[in-house]
C-alpha cells in the first residue's frame, strides 16, 4: 500500500507519469491498481511521504530505457551516494553484482523504484 495525502492528486500522477488507471476505487479512500501479475493500492492518509525507504519497486527487462521513457513523461529520478556500495549516475545505480536500480518520488513524496529483472528471485 502506498500512502497519499491527496488521493486525487496521486491518482492523476500515477495516470500521467506511470500510465496506471485504477482497476477499482473505494470512495475517496483507496484506489487499487493492477501492474503485470501483481497489484498495489494507493490510500489516503496524513502520513504520506514520511517513509525514508523505498515503498514499492517494479522489475523490468532493461531499466535504462524505462528510465528514459519515464523522464520524457516528467518523472524526476533521485541521485543517491551509498559510499562504497556505489552511487547513482543519471538517476541509475549499477553495482558489481549486475544490479541496476533507479529511484524516483511520486506526487506524495513516496520513494518508488525500478530494478533490472535478473530472472527468478532467489529463495
Amino acid at each position: 500500500m502506498i500512502a497519499a495525502a491527496d488521493l486525487a492528486r496521486a491518482k492523476a500522477w500515477y495516470a500521467d507519469k506511470l500510465g496506471f488507471q485504477p482497476a477499482q476505487e473505494f470512495e475517496d479512500i483507496v484506489a487499487n491498481y493492477k501492474s503485470g501479475g501483481s497489484s498495489f493500492s494507493v490510500y489516503k492518509t496524513d502520513y504520506a511521504g514520511t517513509a525514508k525507504n523505498t515503498v514499492a519497486i517494479w522489475r523490468f527487462q532493461g531499466v535504462r530505457p524505462e528510465v528514459e521513457r519515464l523522464k520524457e513523461r516528467g518523472v524526476v529520478f533521485e541521485d543517491y551516494d551509498f559510499g562504497p556500495e556505489g552511487k547513482t549516475v543519471d538517476g541509475v545505480l549499477s553495482d558489481e553484482q549486475g544490479n541496476v536500480i533507479a529511484w524516483f518520488k511520486d506526487s506524495e513524496g513516496n520513494i518508488l523504484g525500478l530494478t533490472e529483472d535478473q530472472g527468478e528471485l532467489a529463495g
